[in-house]
């Protein structure tokens, strides 16, 4: 099998792989991220009609204009928008689309504007407006998606003292390498036949959507499914010096004592230990309400959620680890000190103490 031939195999699996995955996304099997899973489903359907043209080559043997058709231009001008509506919701399965959201139609409107030109003749100074257009559109999403995720591993510090399996990472790393991938690729357009690329992007694509495909479908509910709970932590600012913060929620002699409740229920009960432990069952156990008891830690103890019960967690730890008859491995650690993965229990443990779990046991 030559690189074509192989080149070609590639563009088979990439299209099958996508339009099957999209599939699955919109059917929803687990009716998790229902929103969320709904648009990324319609962006990996819209991705697949971009290897259409190499496809039906294939299937008729001459070239067929698939992707220059009017309609089939303008659908897959939206695909980035799609990426960017299942962050959104993914970060924020609440989000409810406002009047001032409407002002992300204007780069659409625009593009449909400039096909309509282009079909009516005016080709030169259209067609260079409208593959500006689709450069704006991706750069101005992808940079909005990756914000939001950003945004989103802050916030979720405020409430969950696991991160791993809600932090969207794999949606982080898609986005980077996509990136890295067309610039790669704009580079290489600008010096040499594109065409020799192919194989190479092709191939790359093909690596990035099984990747998308394992993260995309193990992906849990991030948020409680409960609305009033889910709302609450959504309220919650990702950021602990935000101005909710710094107003006064309450006064400083109610601060020191849910404090001190605090720190008594963290000696006794040490909840820590459960790895699914989170806001809202912690301020459970104390009888306060979500914002106090985040705006006590951030205030009281100058930490977000995620880091004051991590530190008891790697403190725990390193007891165990310290106890010379103990058959525990460093996995059996890891859980009993209330990490969910051997991974977080690594990372964690080396942020604060400056050493792995096993450096410290030696």
């Amino acid at each position: 099998m030559n690189t074509s031939e192989f080149n070609s195999f590639i563009v088979i699996l990439i299209y099958g792989s996508l339009v099957f995955l999209s599939l699955l996304k919109l059917a929803n099997p687990l009716k998790v991220n229902r929103k969320a899973n709904f648009c990324f489903g319609i962006f990996l359907f819209l991705w697949s009609t971009f290897w259409m043209d190499e496809i039906l080559l294939m299937i008729n043997g001459s070239a067929i204009e698939f992707h220059s058709l009017f309609v089939i231009r303008f659908i897959q001008y939206l695909t980035p928008i799609f990426f960017y509506l299942s962050v959104l919701f993914y970060t924020n399965p609440s989000f409810r689309f406002k009047i001032g959201d409407f002002r992300f139609l204007l780069l659409p409107i625009a593009f449909l504007a400039c096909l309509v030109l282009i079909r009516m003749g005016y080709n030169k100074p259209f067609e260079s407006l409208s593959i500006i257009l689709i450069l704006v559109q991706a750069l101005f999403y992808t940079g909005l998606s990756y914000i939001t995720i950003r945004k989103h591993q802050r916030k979720i510090q405020q409430f969950s003292s696991n991160t791993e399996g809600i932090d969207l990472n794999w949606l982080e790393y898609i986005i980077l390498v996509l990136l890295v991938v067309n610039i790669v690729y704009v580079i290489y357009n600008l010096f040499y036949d594109p065409k020799s690329l192919n194989f190479f992007i092709n191939t790359v694509f093909l690596l990035v959507i099984y990747f998308v495909g394992y993260y995309s479908l193990k992906q849990k509910e991030i948020y409680p499914l409960e609305e009033k709970q889910r709302n609450e932590l959504i309220s919650i600012n990702e950021d602990s010096e935000s101005e909710e913060v710094k107003k006064k929620l309450m006064t400083d002699e109610e601060l020191l004592k849910i404090k001190t409740q605090l720190e008594k229920i963290m000696d006794t009960q040490k909840p820590y230990l459960n790895s699914e432990l989170n806001l809202i069952k912690l301020a459970e156990l104390l009888s306060v309400s979500t914002h106090h008891l985040s705006y006590v830690i951030n205030t009281g103890f100058g930490k977000n959620f995620f880091q004051y019960v991590n530190e008891f967690r790697v403190e725990y730890a390193q007891q165990l680890l310290k106890e010379t008859g103990s058959k525990l491995s460093i996995l059996g650690i890891a859980y009993e000190s209330g990490f969910n993965s051997k991974t977080s229990f690594n990372t964690t443990f080396k942020k604060l103490t400056g050493q792995t779990p096993s450096e410290f046991k030696k």
